[in-house]
């Protein structure tokens, strides 16, 4: 496999352009045609230049392999990679705008017992540009511009876990948020972790204040160990003084994400638990319907429970929500469709 071009700032895009005798302006022409999702083939540059980068950098790094619509809109990307792997997003739409799911490894090793993107391991990292690829794509094919984008808003919660690709995650999102390209402000921006508190420290260092998600799902470490392995290593008490030190750092108030499991966190004993841990942070509690993984034994609650809960937290004076359920009828949970591509399905 070549090297990604869509890796590159565009400072260094610029360097490059000029150590093989291009005109300056031929990189800001490649950097906004690469941010528009096109192959290094499509852009309308000299031939004696786009041979030199096609000796060394794919041409085409990620494309749409195939595209499934849910009956409410919601679509699920599996995406092609140049080594032949295969990854997964999902835009969903919403009032404010568009929300882009996208991946960041293929395959995840955290092991988390309610997520199908951990059922093969982790099979290796997303570069900047591969990660930039996704939205890139999905943007072109949906009709979206650099100044007119169709894809307003990202999530990095796909397919693995960002702080365990670090620094291609890190050098993405600089991408991602830099002028002449696709330019989303950070503030449209959400990671989600399943609380790798070093990792976490480090971010509230790197001057990009979006929108820092984590995965909880429990009320206690013992709990938590039974489906989420990372909390062998870290425990609730560090995440949670993690995100406080965020919170110093950048100003931004914390998201928990928490999967009501059926027998396992969604009664009324873990809704005031949860409550009690969580008073007087400056966070939200953004609560998951479960979307059932069938090679696991787990299952989501029914609308009246999770309904409860969600009513016991803000009575408890908890910020919270309740996400709408999107994409159910296309597999729309972390992993599922590249692990039904996988087998044959």
């Amino acid at each position: 496999m070549k090297a990604i071009l869509q890796d590159l700032s565009f400072e260094e895009l610029s360097s490059l352009v000029q150590s093989a005798g291009g005109k300056p302006f031929r990189a800001k022409q490649i950097f906004e045609g690469l941010m528009q999702g096109k192959a290094i083939s499509e852009l309308p540059i000299p031939p004696d230049l786009r041979a030199f980068l096609l000796e060394t950098y794919e041409d085409e790094p990620v494309k749409i392999k195939e595209t499934f619509v849910s009956k409410d809109g919601t679509k699920k990307y599996l995406f092609e990679l140049a080594d032949g792997n295969l990854i997964e997003g999902v835009l969903m739409h919403y009032d404010y705008g568009n929300t882009q799911c996208v991946s960041t490894q293929v395959g995840c090793r955290m092991g988390c017992k309610f997520c199908a993107s951990t059922l093969n391991g982790r099979i290796r990292d997303l570069t900047a540009g591969e990660i930039l690829g996704e939205i890139a794509a999905v943007n072109r094919a949906e009709g979206g511009t650099l100044k007119e984008r169709a894809v307003t808003n990202v999530v990095l919660m796909g397919s693995g876990e960002p702080f365990d690709n670090y620094e291609n995650v890190v050098k993405f999102l600089r991408n991602l948020t830099a002028e002449g390209g696709l330019h989303v402000s950070a503030r449209n921006i959400s990671l989600s972790t399943c609380g790798l508190v070093p990792a976490m420290r480090r971010f509230a260092e790197e001057g990009i204040p979006l929108n820092l998600t984590v995965s909880l799902h429990a009320v206690s470490d013992e709990e938590r160990r039974r489906t989420m392995p990372v909390a062998n290593k870290y425990k609730i008490a560090e995440i949670l003084d993690a995100c406080a030190y965020y919170f110093e750092k950048t100003g931004r108030r914390y998201i928990f994400e928490y999967s009501l499991i059926e027998g396992e966190n969604a009664d009324m004993v873990h809704a005031e638990a949860l409550a009690t841990l969580l008073k007087g942070r400056p966070c939200h509690v953004n609560l998951i319907r479960l979307n059932p993984v069938k090679e696991r034994n787990l299952k989501g609650t029914d609308e009246r429970t999770a309904q409860a809960f969600l009513k016991a937290l803000l009575s408890r004076g908890i910020s919270a929500t309740l996400r709408r359920s999107m994409g159910s009828d296309i597999g729309g949970a972390c992993g599922q469709l590249r692990a039904r591509y996988l087998k044959g399905e």
